[in-house]
């Protein structure tokens, strides 16, 4: 075909290739944004938590890995702090932060494919997870067990050992990560593009295995990877044709603290008996959410695969939450296909028109009932009447705990409960108040243990207070809490990946 090509440009855009037969073909180049640009505050408001607003001098929209490697290489050559932005998602200021001169935002990398080559799954990091469960189950009929939330990005997500609602039965994400490309920077100040690959001949594979758990903003940035489950040929789990969703409500108005201890009890019993690694209630995933009063409700919300029995399943967990409870709601239900269902996704927090701060921990059992009574009087406070309070325990185990702890950097393979707290709010002059309420919160609940939990947090949750020795009076490091044994290796990989300490943030990896 015949074609005309016309480049404009416009603060770094340039689009060409239109066709004589009216067709447009766009061709895009790396995008520059600085803040004289209009849309230079839409894409430094893309975070998700309005306590931290960063100023980069310049933000590149990068449309392949060589448009990073070339922004990784200026901001390097000019002495500038960097950071990427995938999704948008991160709880604490590692991307937006005032020092941050040099911002990589990878929303223009979405590509979803087969690499036919590796006999795996190509996900660039900027996708979200939305699309990637769309693009992977239309074009092949698999997934990956990721999340819950479909806009968060792959790029961050993946990196911190992404979890959801596919996990009791099929892992995590980073158990069917094959390899990643990364752009590092060698000690000579050179940046450059790497893949690493689970293949223990790899002689990058210590750079595949800080990805599968040690958290992003590390070694580099990620811009693509590639799935293939382990053992299998070009093969990923094949999700349900249909689920059963599931929402019960219990009223605040009927929970007093013996109820809701009662409650909690039964909730941790029922984890305690279901977590193990093929246990058929690993077929069901559900968020236990319990938002402080003036909210009505704690709701309990989830999916169970409609072809493994979901509602013998779901009857089963409902059996065992009514056990000496006088409040027995019925569950409201709906089957939907799988796809409809994932990537409408459930929960989601204040984001992202809130500050926020969020804590984390996980669970090798059930709370005890001395902890649920703390968890009931700081949900019902007198003084705390803000309807975005949330406590939150996530179902986890089954295949998660199949995986051996140093196999990946995700460390904690034990548990049977993820859990959080996290508190949204939205005048910057309430910041002392919600600070003070989720913090004595948690200190209170880990109190026996020095106000953390010792059987470990999560990345994906990041909270600086962890190494802020008024708030963890535990003797056991942040980076324990964090990584188990896992971090000499990890400041291992950092030494060699990232000599330069380019890739820092208040909790990264220390060399």
């Amino acid at each position: 075909m015949v074609t005309r090509r016309t480049v404009l440009r416009s603060g770094g855009i340039a689009v060409a290739s239109v066709p004589l037969a009216g067709q447009l073909d766009v061709t895009t180049e790396p995008v520059t944004i600085g803040p004289g640009d209009p849309r230079y505050r839409s894409l430094v408001l893309r975070g998700y938590n309005r306590r931290f607003e960063g100023r980069p001098e310049e933000i590149r929209v990068a449309t392949s890995t060589e448009d990073v490697v070339r922004a990784v290489q200026s901001a390097v050559r000019t002495g500038r702090r960097l950071a990427v932005r995938g999704g948008g998602h991160c709880f604490e200021n590692f991307v937006d932060d005032p020092s941050v001169r040099v911002l990589i935002d990878l929303s223009g990398m979405t590509a979803v494919d087969y690499d036919r080559r590796r006999k795996a799954f190509m996900v660039e990091a900027g996708a979200t997870l939305g699309e990637v469960y769309r693009r992977l189950y239309v074009g092949w009929g698999v997934t990956i067990p990721g999340g819950t939330h479909p806009d968060v990005g792959v790029g961050g997500h993946i990196a911190g050992g992404g979890y959801g609602v596919l996990c009791r039965r099929d892992g995590l994400s980073v158990d069917h990560l094959y390899a990643v490309e990364v752009v590092v920077v060698d000690r000579a100040g050179k940046a450059q593009s790497v893949v690493a690959t689970r293949e223990a001949s790899d002689p990058n594979r210590d750079l595949w295995w800080a990805h599968t758990g040690g958290g992003g903003g590390n070694f580099g940035v990620v811009t693509r990877y590639w799935f293939r489950s382990p053992g299998a040929q070009a093969a990923l789990p094949r999700p349900p044709g249909s689920v059963l969703t599931f929402s019960v409500d219990w009223p605040w108005a009927k929970l007093d603290q013996e109820t809701f201890v009662r409650l909690l009890r039964n909730y941790g019993e029922w984890g305690e008996r279901n977590s193990a690694p093929g246990s058929p209630m690993g077929v069901l995933y559900g968020e236990f959410g319990f938002t402080s009063k003036p909210s009505e409700n704690v709701t309990l919300t989830g999916q169970v695969l409609k072809d493994s029995g979901g509602e013998r399943v779901l009857d089963d967990l409902l059996g065992a939450l009514a056990r000496g409870m006088d409040v027995r709601p019925q569950p409201r239900t709906s089957t939907m296909t799988w796809l409809h269902a994932t990537r409408h996704g459930f929960g989601g927090g204040p984001g992202p028109f809130y500050r926020i701060k969020i804590k984390s921990g996980y669970l090798r059992r059930r709370f005890t009932d001395e902890q649920a009574a703390i968890a009931y009087r700081h949900l019902t406070r007198s003084d705390f009447d803000h309807p975005h309070g949330h406590f939150f325990i996530n179902t986890y185990g089954g295949q998660v705990n199949a995986v051996a702890p140093g196999a990946t950097a995700a460390a904690h393979r034990d548990s049977i409960f993820k859990v959080g707290f996290l508190t949204g709010w939205e005048d910057a002059a309430e910041d002392a108040r919600h600070l003070a309420w989720i913090r004595e919160f948690y200190r209170e609940v880990y109190a026996a243990s020095g106000g953390v939990p010792v059987d470990g947090t999560f990345i994906n949750y990041p909270d600086v207070d962890l190494a802020d020795p008024r708030w963890n009076d535990s003797n056991v490091p942040w980076h324990t809490l964090y990584y188990g044994d896992g971090y000499a290796r990890l400041q291992r990989v950092k030494r060699r990946w990232d000599p330069r300490n380019v890739f820092q943030h208040a909790l990264s990896v220390r060399a």
